[in-house]
């Protein structure tokens, strides 16, 4: 695995991440919102598997 999530995309996906977890958890937001794992995890790992099916990469770092 290697990055293909690049800073600014990075910080996004975990706030973003974060937010819709603590709606679920906390705020009593709907069962759908607990999909902030997905960002959360691929925000601090640093690798989206879909990213690497679309060719894409905004960790700026060559191959």
């Amino acid at each position: 695995m290697s990055c293909n999530v690049g800073s600014i995309d990075r910080a996004l996906r975990i706030i973003v991440g974060l937010v819709l977890i603590g709606w679920a958890a906390f705020a009593g937001g709907p069962v759908w919102a607990w999909i902030g794992v997905l960002p959360l995890a691929t925000g601090l790992f640093k690798f989206c598997p879909a990213y690497t099916l679309l060719g894409m990469n905004t960790c700026g770092t060559k191959k």
